[in-house]
């Protein structure tokens, strides 16, 4: 993972850490010496010249742990604490799972070599050497993982020492230890080309003659998916990633187009998985260990398995998508199709069947669908399509479909062959219109059963249920004889919040129930949200002070009348833009979404838009706005060299009005976006 230094941000000094030290050793005219325990200019030992990456290691994706994602630095980082997550992994079944590293990240070490150059493990922390904690996890049938940079120190602000000039001798040492897998990270680089640096240490790594998978954390600034297949066991395509939905989907986006890259024994890492640190919900942690999985990423555990809930734990050992992931064939799933943010994915298994992602990046349920020739599978009279998270078989005969929740992803594994006879039909559980109820009135929802499958689903029913207090009936007819191929079970039903219901969002859930043609009887269900709404006022007002209908955010919540601080809320200041302070309006981070309702009553929304000045010279941005998903108005990209500019957009007749931030192009990075004197007209 790439390390800041401390109090640094993702979002302050990127790319600088090794480059701008360079850069100012070479203004002072110093020259880096090669250490007296490194090889050097000469030759590597005979064992290792020549050395390539196919080590016989990782011929799947690495599965294991590493603490930084939940204890950075802290003193929790220590001896009992690795120890005890080599007890959770075999007490809690992660080891049969496929789950083998137990991996240290920066800060095991002491901040000076001891006298004869050598590494030092930190006494309060590992007060038996590393050594004993290898020995621990070996005993346990697992793996021990080690951290240093391909600089002269490590990422944290103590400056922990480096292996750059000293590669030859950390490798030795870590051999010495029992390390099993290194992860090689950027900082602190003196400007040494980056594919000399993780040359020389994997050549190191080879003289040891000790089997240890070398993991490339060079965060993806030199494409390493164009050469580091020949070094590393794996290698970062990314900046490090965060617990929070944007960053995860940011990072899925820009590791997505490299499949061609991966491969057994050389895999693209996304970064580790941040499944149970509390910034996301259950559903987005499903997305984040399926789209990893459908990627063929590593799977590295960042949270802390000590406090982790049953549901982290169910997440983290379904055996059904871990098997994706851990497929010999060792493809990384390619995309087919990414619609309005309905993302279809596939992946080839060494079986000759498809692991299919309908994936909705959305805050609202979506339909999405492909076929089984869409995702490379032969002709055939009918497929089996398994669903990987409910562990349920059914036979479809050829579409691949499904209506996926907010943030959602259904994983299936569809396979052509004569076995679909002996499963009931897949039904499609949909929703048509726009959940949207004001409190006290009644709205229309219509809902659709429509079978899949090559066989008929039989006395079929549908029900849909809401919260205690609301009134939910039907309005036409609720169930059906028999549903062949392709047709649908179409209700409309009226349904009413109470009077004095608070906006907000709320579950409804839509059931089916049907028999296949052997008897098998079949229950499905779809859970999605309704939005309580309230008509906005007549006149001119401003946006900040109606509720939101959805929000996401890159970094921190989206702030009310302040900029964004990046962290908890309330923590931005004044909105500021080229020296002008605004009053009213939004402060958010790209990528940004929030949606609001404005229930076909409003006619414009305008405001001032820039980047904030909190953030000097940094930050690029884009902003648009959208009425009810048509692009209404946007700029070009912004920095913050720019004064304030004007956006307006005619939004008449819409029901939801969205704005949107996106990076400017360079990166994330100091992305604060001010939506000044933002105000819409209804």
């Amino acid at each position: 993972m790439r390390h800041l230094p401390a109090r640094t941000t993702r979002t302050g000094p990127r790319r600088v850490i090794g480059a701008l030290t360079a850069g100012l050793l070479c203004a002072a005219g110093i020259a880096f010496p090669a250490a007296a325990d490194s090889p050097g200019p000469a030759p590597a030992p005979p064992s290792a010249a020549g050395a390539k990456a196919d080590n016989g290691l990782a011929l799947t994706p690495p599965m294991g742990f590493n603490n930084w994602n939940s204890t950075h630095c802290r003193a929790e980082f220590n001896e009992s604490m690795v120890k005890g997550i080599a007890d959770i992994f075999v007490e809690k079944g992660l080891k049969d799972a496929g789950y083998q590293y137990i991996n240290l990240d920066d800060c095991w070490a002491v901040p000076q070599r001891n006298a004869d150059g050598k590494l030092e493990a930190d006494p309060a922390r590992f007060p038996n050497g590393i050594k004993a904690v290898a020995d621990y996890v070996h005993s346990k049938g697992l793996k021990l993982g080690i951290y240093t940079s391909a600089g002269t120190k490590t990422c944290d602000s103590v400056g922990l020492p480096g292996a750059l000039g000293h590669e030859y001798s950390d490798a030795q040492q870590f051999a010495d230890w029992g390390v099993d897998y290194l992860k090689y990270d950027n900082c602190n680089n003196q400007g040494v080309d980056a594919k000399e640096r993780y040359t020389t240490m994997r050549d190191a790594l080879a003289a040891t003659g000790r089997p240890i998978v070398y993991s490339i954390c060079e965060w993806g600034e030199n494409k390493p998916w164009e050469w580091a297949a020949d070094l590393g066991n794996l290698w970062r395509t990314t900046g490090d990633i965060n617990d929070s939905w944007n960053s995860m989907l940011s990072i899925m986006k820009q590791n997505l187009p490299l499949a061609s890259a991966a491969g057994p024994g050389h895999w693209n890492d996304p970064d580790m998985l941040e499944v149970g640190n509390g910034g996301m919900t259950d559903t987005e942690y499903r997305t984040h260990f399926s789209m990893w999985s459908v990627m063929a990423a590593p799977l590295l555990i960042g949270s802390d398995l000590r406090k982790a809930t049953p549901e982290t734990f169910d997440i983290l050992s379904n055996h059904e998508v871990i098997a994706v992931d851990q497929d010999p064939l060792g493809k990384q799933g390619t995309v087919l199709s990414s619609d309005e943010g309905r993302w279809v994915v596939a992946k080839e298994l060494q079986d000759g069947s498809r692991a299919v992602a309908l994936f909705n990046e959305t805050g609202s349920a979506q339909r999405i669908s492909t076929t089984a020739a869409a995702a490379g599978l032969p002709r055939a009279a009918a497929y089996t399509m398994r669903d990987l998270w409910e562990h349920t078989d059914y036979n479809t005969a050829g579409d691949i479909s499904a209506t996926v929740p907010a943030h959602g992803t259904v994983l299936l594994r569809v396979t052509a062959g004569n076995a679909w006879a002996s499963h009931p039909p897949a039904t499609e559980l949909g929703l048509k219109g726009s959940p949207l109820v004001e409190a006290g009135r009644t709205s229309a929802l219509t809902t659709t059963v429509t079978d899949l499958g090559r066989t008929p689903a039989l006395n079929v029913s549908a029900a849909l249920t809401g919260p205690s207090g609301w009134q939910v009936s039907a309005g036409s007819a609720t169930t059906a004889a028999a549903l062949p191929t392709g047709r649908a079970l179409t209700t409309r039903w009226r349904v009413t919040p109470p009077a004095g219901t608070a906006t907000g969002s709320y579950d409804l859930t839509l059931t089916a129930q049907y028999r296949s043609p052997t008897g098998k009887r079949v229950r499905s269900s779809m859970p999605f949200q309704a939005h309580v709404v309230v008509p906005p006022p007549a006149g001119d007002g401003y946006l900040s002070d109606l509720p939101q209908l959805s929000a996401s955010n890159g970094y921190g919540p989206v702030e009310k009348d302040t900029s964004n601080g990046e962290s908890a809320a309330g923590d931005g200041n004044p909105l500021t833009i080229g020296g002008e302070v605004y009053a009213k309006g939004l402060g958010v981070h790209a990528d940004s979404t929030v949606e609001f309702y404005a229930g076909g009553a409003c006619s414009a929304v305008t405001a001032r838009v820039g980047v904030d000045d909190e953030k000097g010279a940094k930050g690029s941005v884009a902003f648009a706005i959208y009425a009810d998903g048509t692009k209404a108005a946007s700029t070009g990209v912004l920095t913050n060299a720019m004064p304030a500019q004007p956006v307006s957009a005619d939004v008449a007749g819409a029901q939801v009005v969205r704005l949107v931030v996106t990076d400017g192009g360079d990166g994330d990075d100091s992305d604060h976006a001010d939506w000044g004197d933002l105000r819409i007209t209804c």
